[in-house]
């Protein structure tokens, strides 16, 4: 059956605050998204690729594949308002009849996905559940803000922070697309439950698996001071 990783390019990085959008800002000499799309590739090779570009730029992104001479085979579909109308995009592109594996759901600006982990994820995903959230342990100290402002610790050992490529078993991430979208979609794991998918597992993530969010970042990675 055949498997899919669903890669979200489409955010303007804001936060990122620089010229470009982070996925298309250069990480060793080329476009961050290369990386993650190669590093996707390399840890499931079987899988077929769909990008989700904002929609206008898919001639832009075909420019940067010629100007780095970037081969690797992929789609690309245009995104949405937001990050859940962009998976409902990708997802709406995937052949209707057909027989489908798992679904991976990548953001763009994590250019360091690794087999070790992503094999936690399909191992995890073999048990029958619904879905594999990769996920690390929270290490700064928390506090919940109450709506007047006032904040009171909390125990950090209880939380963990949420990675991306989140995997979910093909026929229900279909499925679960069928519902209406909602604003608290923030991850494709909420969609799952909502729909009534709520058998989703966590297993390890990386630490060195970051989303780049500030322009600092990307000098971390090519550092290797992750």
């Amino acid at each position: 059956m055949p498997n899919y990783h669903i890669v979200v390019a489409a955010g303007a990085g804001h936060r990122f605050g620089g010229p470009v959008p982070k996925q298309f800002c250069l990480l060793w000499g080329r476009p961050v998204l290369m990386t993650t799309l190669e590093r996707l590739h390399t840890a499931a090779p079987e899988a077929a690729i769909i990008v989700v570009l904002s929609p206008g730029m898919e001639d832009e992104w075909a420019a940067m594949c010629r100007e780095y001479g970037f081969g690797l085979a992929h789609t690309t579909v245009p995104g949405g308002a937001t990050r859940a109308e962009s998976v409902r995009a990708a997802l709406r592109s995937i052949p209707d009849g057909g027989e489908v594996g798992w679904i991976s759901i990548h953001d763009a600006a994590r250019p360091m996905v690794t087999p070790e982990m992503f094999g936690r994820l399909t191992a995890a995903l073999a048990d029958g559940v619904d879905g594999v959230i990769p996920a690390v342990a929270v290490t700064d100290s928390l506090r919940e803000v109450a709506p007047d402002g006032s904040s009171r610790a909390v125990d950090r050992a209880l939380y963990r922070a949420v990675q991306t490529p989140q995997l979910f078993d093909g026929p229900k991430r279909l499925r679960a697309d069928l519902m209406e979208l909602r604003p608290d979609f923030t991850d494709d794991a909420s969609v799952m439950e909502a729909a009534g998918f709520t058998r989703l597992v966590l297993a390890e993530g990386d630490p060195r698996n970051i989303k780049i969010t500030h322009a600092g970042d990307i000098s971390r990675i090519e550092a290797g001071g992750l």
